[in-house]
């Protein structure tokens, strides 16, 4: 019995061209390649190969209900976006309570959008290669700024007031709070929105760094919401407490809620679709100890700026690294799944290399540039397409793809098709 190469193939009907022909309405040649060319485009995507070597329809061809399922996932995070605002209004409001007048709650909120824009900033130029979703990310952010903020604040003060009877010491309850209360309850709450959202939209997970991001946003939000109560609570020491956190620490909490991300962005290229169930508490553990350490080195060192070349500085760098290695992890992926499209004529391997590298997705927008508004519609328009169309197959070769599978395939090779027509010229 003969056993095709690839558990992946063409179906029926699919004729390989023998070459990628070059196109006489194309006046110049695309950035890189230093030939004209188009790529042939055929009306039916990939499917599985059966055991036979023979093609066969999977079992994920008919669509599933896009309207339906539109309008639920519409009503969710509309759901979970008034929950966790009108929990941030409402912290924001409690903490208002200790501002002498309305300018210092105006002020903090301003100070706190400082270290905030920063994080995002950064946020979003680790998530540039396979953008998630903007309304997801929202959530994301309003669950940390709202529901896990209010929570933790509500369990870190009754845990405080209760060590401080127990213990007769002020000092000591606060310690415990610091070292034992905030950093399991906070990295519980925010790590069980990034759970959520994962559990909802699972779909949207395509590895390490997806789970990361959206850690990583509902940290941002934490952090905001935590940055303002506290500029007001010190505003006698502001300069010191901005410093402090929104100068020397300002990827303090994204840095620990990071290590659950990883392990729910991890489980989602697990086989099992359980594998969250392991791997989640895991990285919860790590993003506690981690919480647990920088709390007690910063209670036992005060306000040392020795500790923040000590432990800040070096925990942010090794970090760094590890979304460094993850970032390219996840452009080798992206390019192995272009690779299979290509290898059946539906890309060019110029076109592989320009969109799976910085220096190449820079040179063809600025190639598309030169063609006009348009063609740079239809470049970012290709960029972001074959971002999705590498991400929905990675999905497939995990072993989680969806019933509309098919459809959402066809759709996003005829977007790319369509899109090259148009900065090529040849729409």
């Amino acid at each position: 019995m003969s056993m095709s190469p690839s558990p992946w193939a063409p179906r029926p009907g699919y004729q390989r061209a023998s070459g990628l022909p070059q196109t006489s309405s194309d006046p110049s040649p695309l950035p890189g390649t230093g030939q004209r060319y188009q790529v042939h485009r055929e009306t039916a995507p990939f499917a599985p190969a059966g055991q036979d070597g023979q093609q066969s329809a999977p079992s994920w061809t008919h669509p599933g209900p896009h309207s339906e399922r539109g309008i639920v996932d519409l009503v969710v995070r509309l759901v979970l976006a008034l929950f966790g605002a009108v929990l941030m209004i409402v912290v924001i409001w409690i903490a208002s309570q200790s501002a002498s007048d309305s300018s210092v709650l105006f002020t903090a909120i301003a100070l706190a959008l400082i270290p905030l824009g920063l994080v995002l900033t950064v946020i979003f130029w680790i998530d540039r290669w396979e953008p998630e979703p903007l309304p997801t990310l929202v959530v994301a952010f309003l669950w940390g700024a709202g529901v896990a903020t209010a929570i933790s604040m509500l369990v870190n003060s009754t845990v405080l007031y209760a060590a401080a009877d127990s213990t007769l010491s002020l000092e000591g309850a606060f310690q415990i709070s610091a070292v034992v209360s905030a950093p399991i309850i906070e990295e519980t709450t925010k790590g069980f929105g990034v759970l959520i959202i994962f559990l909802i939209w699972r779909r949207t997970f395509n590895g390490a760094v997806d789970g990361l991001v959206y850690a990583a946003v509902a940290a941002a939000g934490f952090a905001f919401a935590e940055n303002i109560s506290y500029f007001v609570r010190y505003w006698g020491s502001i300069t010191d407490v901005f410093i402090a956190r929104g100068v020397f620490s300002p990827f303090a909490h994204v840095t620990f809620t990071a290590c659950t991300g990883l392990a729910i962005g991890m489980s989602s290229r697990r086989r099992s679709p359980a594998a969250w169930v392991w791997m989640t508490p895991i990285g919860l553990v790590c993003a506690i100890v981690l919480h647990a350490i920088w709390n007690g080195v910063i209670a036992a060192a005060g306000s040392s700026l020795d500790m923040f070349f000590l432990v800040d500085l070096p925990v942010f760098f090794v970090c760094m690294g590890i979304v460094a290695w993850l970032r390219w992890a996840e452009r080798m992926t992206m390019r192995s799944r272009l690779d299979d499209y290509a290898r059946a004529g539906w890309f060019a391997p110029a076109e592989v290399q320009m969109l799976t590298t910085g220096g190449g997705r820079k040179a063809g927008k600025r190639w598309a540039a030169t063609r006009g508004p348009q063609a740079v519609c239809a470049m970012r328009t290709f960029q972001k397409g074959a971002a999705e169309l590498a991400q929905l197959r990675q999905q497939a070769v995990d072993g989680h793809a969806q019933a509309d599978f098919s459809a959402k395939e066809t759709e996003l090779l005829d977007r790319i098709t369509s899109a090259r027509r148009t900065f090529i010229g040849a729409a």
